[in-house]
């Protein structure tokens, strides 16, 4: 019998377990670290290494066994379908997420229905009815191996209660046994894994996880962990590398590099601007509005991008306005098929980014970037939950004063075109961040009849109203307001913590540019390889010695520091990267070292670095090896 519901028993006993394991460490761990933590054990229990793959069903049920879970054939089956080679580490993190681990008051809940009597046993007979009978049905076999457990069965009785109990000190049992293992081994504790992976699933993922390209790497959580662990660690003491190349380069503060972008003058220019928002998802990948720009004729063209602020303090600055963004200009050919990668705003004055230069007429693609190396999943405690909603003493419904405002906030995000309405279009980005359907012509006439309008587009207030018949609906219940804020990137105490808003200006001398956000995708395919492709065209690139095939290009634009790995062979390469000597940086991957699998025939971006304090000098020093 499969029961996959989690809860706060199951967590809390191996937060236990953990605990008294590691309780030579230091410092306490994290939930988020213990998580990471259970992975590495399950995984290495199975598997000598990260860098394998679970190439079946049976090692797929075997890993998720030793993670704590109990999976049913058709929990297997939603992981692994007919298309599905093989999973690897980042994919199993992410079904692990997604699987809670069995809490022994689930599992006497589900008992407990069987229990006529109700005194903790089953008839045989009735047990076997119903795990034959219903649901998914188990074979003869399966369940004479329960009947004929010793411990929980007499007279003709499954002793549930028992059972229960076995189950969960076995399962606790065999946690505790692999972190024992994994704190014993010094290899496998070194081995660093985890990633922040550019192919992961996006929010509500398909049920079989991307499974490339993959990174193999140690978590932001672990890396805070055990600092003398990162210094000391290697993918494995056993593993050579077949060779290696290096990069030094020593920047200044930003003091240094906020003048070389130029505004020009812009008088009579005409000039357009949308806003957009990047938000940072579950498993770390960041998605983004897209645009189109349509330029009419040939003409020159100023375009920046900056983090925009909405913070209502005179004097206060949004938190997220250091977040690097980047803005990727693309010509769309006749064909539609390929897309020419014209330029992107290296040029930087403070937070803003920008390019001038001369554009022909034509349809092109703004796509939006950030390196990902300031928006990161950041775990800290929240202590007070802001509250939603409240009632007046008739039993009223209100908006509390504190969610208006983040509300307002939202408002001011979706709004892309700044003219303080809302149009179905820009509403409909909102609906699929935050519930994954569209509103039709049909839902938003009657949305149009129920809350104020303007020139048939929503006002302020009329999404204010919006939001507290929602609360109405659910009587008080603010559960689903939370899911709208989580979305858009808020925590519980209503920081913007997880996203960031963003404002695009262009301006042309001789004609008026439009710009229409299209798409709300992932920060990845056609911007993947509008990076590799600026990377390669002007970077420091180094050849791997005796390996002609596998170039690493470094391109420094003095704001961050970007590396791709070319891999020219016919074969897959492994390359382990070393950051450890590098001062005052931060990379988006969150780890000083960790490994990458580049596929053959191809390019992928390796890692984003920037200092970690803009007024002090860094040092980028990086080695890059191959492993054998």
């Amino acid at each position: 019998m499969a029961i996959s519901p989690g809860g706060d028993t199951s967590f809390s006993s191996q937060k236990t377990i953990i605990s008294e394991s590691l309780r030579t460490k230091k410092s306490s761990l994290t939930e988020e670290e213990i998580f990471y933590m259970n992975c590495r054990a399950a995984y290495l229990t199975v598997f000598k290494s990260s860098l394998e793959n679970i190439v079946s069903k049976d090692q797929l049920y075997l890993a998720l066994q030793h993670a704590g879970r109990n999976p049913s054939q058709k929990t297997i089956n939603k992981y692994w379908t007919p298309q599905t080679a093989k999973l690897n580490y980042d994919d199993f993190c992410v079904i692990l997420r997604k699987e809670k681990p069995t809490s022994k008051s689930e599992l006497l809940k589900s008992f407990k229905q069987l229990d006529v009597n109700d005194d903790g046993s089953i008839l045989h007979t009735d047990l076997y009815k119903f795990l034959t009978k219903r649901g998914e049905k188990m074979t003869q076999e399966e369940v004479n191996a329960i009947i004929n457990l010793a411990d929980v069965n007499a007279d003709g009785r499954f002793d549930y209660i028992k059972f229960c109990k076995l189950y969960m000190t076995t399962s606790e049992q065999c946690l505790k046994n692999t972190l024992e293992k994994l704190e014993v081994d010094s290899k496998l504790r070194r081995q660093q894994f985890g990633s922040h992976n550019e192919g992961a699933p996006e929010k509500d993922p398909s049920p079989v996880p991307k499974p490339s390209p993959r990174i193999i790497g140690k978590s932001d959580q672990e890396t805070l962990s055990n600092k003398d662990d990162t210094r000391s660690s290697l993918l494995s003491t056993s593993r050579k590398f077949k060779t290696s190349v290096s990069f030094t380069i020593t920047m200044g503060t930003s003091s240094n590099q906020n003048s070389k972008l130029t505004e020009p003058n812009l008088k009579d220019w005409q000039c357009v601007q949308s806003k957009g928002c990047f938000f940072l998802e579950e498993d770390g990948e960041i998605i983004s509005h897209q645009y189109k720009m349509q330029i009419t004729q040939k003409s020159m063209v100023y375009l920046t991008i900056k983090p925009l602020n909405l913070s209502q303090v005179e004097g206060k600055l949004s938190s997220w306005l250091s977040v690097d963004t980047t803005l990727y200009i693309l010509k769309e050919n006749e064909s539609r098929a390929n897309l020419q990668l014209i330029c992107f705003t290296e040029l930087r004055n403070r937070e803003v980014f920008g390019w001038t230069g001369e554009l022909g007429p034509g349809t092109y693609w703004l796509i939006p970037s950030t390196t990902g190396c300031r928006l990161r999943k950041e775990i800290k405690p929240i202590t007070e939950e802001a509250q939603l909603v409240y009632r007046d003493e008739t039993g009223k419904l209100f908006l509390t004063k504190e969610f208006k405002s983040t509300l307002s906030d939202i408002f001011e995000i979706i709004d892309l075109d700044g003219n303080g309405l809302l149009s179905l279009e820009e509403y409909n980005f909102f609906e699929l961040r935050t519930s994954g359907e569209k509103c039709d012509e049909d839902a938003w006439a009657i949305c149009r009849e129920n809350f104020d309008t303007k020139k048939n587009e929503l006002t302020r207030q009329g999404f204010m109203d919006l939001n507290l018949m929602e609360a109405n609906d659910r009587e008080g219940d603010p559960t689903d307001l939370w899911v709208t804020l989580h979305s858009m990137g808020y925590n519980k105490a209503l920081e913007l913590e997880e996203a960031c808003p963003f404002i695009i200006d262009i301006c042309a001398e001789n004609c008026k540019p439009r710009i229409k956000a299209v798409h709300m995708e992932a920060c990845s395919g056609q911007l993947e390889k509008a990076i590799c492709k600026s990377v390669i065209s002007r970077s420091d690139a180094k050849v791997m010695d005796g390996y002609e095939n596998i170039i690493v290009h470094t391109y420094n634009c003095d704001t961050w520091i970007t590396s791709v790995i070319e891999n020219k062979s016919d074969d897959k390469v492994i390359i382990h990267i070393n950051n450890e000597l590098s001062k005052n940086c931060v990379n988006n991957r969150g780890l000083s070292i960790f490994a990458v699998e580049v596929a053959p025939k191809s390019t992928m971006v390796c890692q984003h670095v920037m200092p970690l304090n803009e007024q002090q000098e860094w040092i980028y020093y990086c080695v890059y090896s191959l492993i054998s």
